[in-house]
């Protein structure tokens, strides 16, 4: 019998101390995130306006997305306050079966490159852009600058002109604010949009006024052609192209920027079916990215002595954390409660309150406990509601009061971010239609 109380506690205090090591770890990219939040405050940078006007190539990749292509080019073509023949816009219809190629030509893309591949493990928008580059390149025509949309993805009126100074001051990448068309769709929409547009609006802006590099992800990107005609075309084919590209060009010692009044505006997910089958492409794609390019981000980091690299590892550090939140932290403390209240029958109120007998170790632990859910409830509320009050016009609101919904959501649907990266870590990665909210094909037909 004492020996099998001994493998209990032998087995108790090693979970414990493991868990203590995984606190910390956990504790690490939360307080970076509430830095962030903290900075709020700091100005956002201005690029200085140019007269000097580039030539811009827009290319969108689209999967069966006849319910929006054909507004997002017609947007893109007619809106833009810049001159109309100084950009074009190509459309990358891959494995499509729908009007696709049809509604962006009738829209006015220059170009649609149809891109067919059998090979289901192809199916993904990293294969669709490294074909489709290709094929821009062969065009011959000299551009300055690339601007990536999704099939979804609106723009702001300033857009092609705010990037265009930016490039002119420097950024060969850049990556503009990103907002959503139906933020105001319901609550479910409004809780997600503050979610997202957090990285945006405060830790982007943090890390351009500290000189970090921005995280230069695919909707609304801006990429210098000459980087697109040195690697001869476009360098990535994972889940995640868009993060992998980046990483790419900052070992290559691009500074990556962030143009915070170029707004791109894309569709979010208006249900948990969409959530999860976008976060499943998240959680598998941005998880295999991690662990191929974790060496890397820290070699980068004592090479070029950059805490850029270090600082993405943090970022996306989040998301193989969503399992430990999800599955380990609920079975141990689940664990820990039944091993000491069944550690001592005879005294049940000491068992029954077992956590005021912790050593400092304990102590400690309990503490980051305390302050994660503190920063997830206190905080998660905070930094939405700081959102909102500065930029509810950016976020598609009227009033402030239309997205207050979405701020005492803010903390359920963290919670739901949370389950279904879970479940996209565990998921094949595979690049599946989600279904849009903004449809407009009246127009078009």
């Amino acid at each position: 019998m004492n020996l099998l109380i001994a493998w209990y506690d032998n087995l108790y205090n090693v979970l414990n101390t493991i868990n203590v090591v995984i606190l910390y770890v956990i504790g690490v990219p939360f307080g970076l995130q509430l830095i962030y939040m903290l900075l709020f405050w700091l100005p956002k940078k201005k690029w200085k306006k140019t007269s000097k006007i580039n030539r811009i190539a827009v290319v969108i990749p689209a999967h069966n997305e006849e319910d929006v292509i054909y507004d997002t080019v017609k947007s893109v073509i007619e809106k833009q306050k810049y001159p109309k023949d100084m950009y074009d816009v190509y459309v990358i219809a891959d494995n499509c079966n729908d009007k696709t190629k049809e509604l962006a030509l009738k829209a006015g893309a220059k170009k649609v490159y149809e891109h067919f591949d059998d090979d289901p493990k192809h199916h993904m928008v990293g294969y669709a852009l490294k074909y489709g580059f290709a094929e821009l390149l062969k065009e011959g025509i000299e551009y300055d600058f690339i601007i990536r949309l999704d099939a979804d993805n609106h723009i702001n009126d300033e857009f092609f002109s705010l990037m265009n100074d930016a490039y002119n001051a420097g950024a060969k990448i850049a990556r503009p604010y990103e907002s959503a068309l139906n933020m105001t769709q319901n609550g479910f929409t409004k809780a997600c949009g503050l979610y997202y547009t957090f990285d945006s609006r405060c830790s982007s802006r943090v890390r351009e006024r500290l000189h970090l590099d921005a995280h230069v992800n695919g909707p609304g990107s801006l990429t210098d052609y000459q980087i697109i005609k040195r690697i001869g075309g476009y360098d990535t084919v994972t889940m995640c192209e868009d993060t992998e590209f980046n990483f790419k060009r900052m070992f290559e010692k691009y500074r990556c920027h962030y143009v915070e009044d170029a707004v791109v505006y894309e569709d979010l997910p208006s249900t948990m079916k969409d959530t999860l089958a976008r976060n499943k492409r998240l959680g598998a794609g941005n998880t295999r990215m991690l662990i191929r390019y974790t060496p890397k981000l820290f070699f980068y980091t004592f090479k070029n002595l950059n805490f850029s690299f270090i600082e993405n590892w943090l970022t996306y550090l989040f998301i193989p954390i969503c399992p430990i939140l999800c599955l380990w932290l609920p079975g141990f403390y689940i664990y820990a409660y039944i091993y000491h209240f069944m550690g001592n029958e005879a005294d049940f109120s000491k068992n029954f309150l077992w956590f005021t007998n912790l050593d400092w170790v304990g102590y400690t632990t309990a503490l980051i406990v305390f302050m994660i859910s503190i920063l997830f409830v206190f905080c998660g509320i905070l930094q939405a509601t700081l959102m909102v009050l500065s930029d509810y016009k950016k976020l598609g609101a009227k009033r402030r009061r239309d997205l207050l919904s979405g701020i005492l959501l803010f903390p359920i649907f963290s919670i739901v971010y949370v389950v279904t990266i879970t479940i996209g870590i565990f998921s094949p990665p595979k690049w599946e239609k989600v279904n849009r909210n903004k449809i407009k094909k009246d127009e078009a037909n």
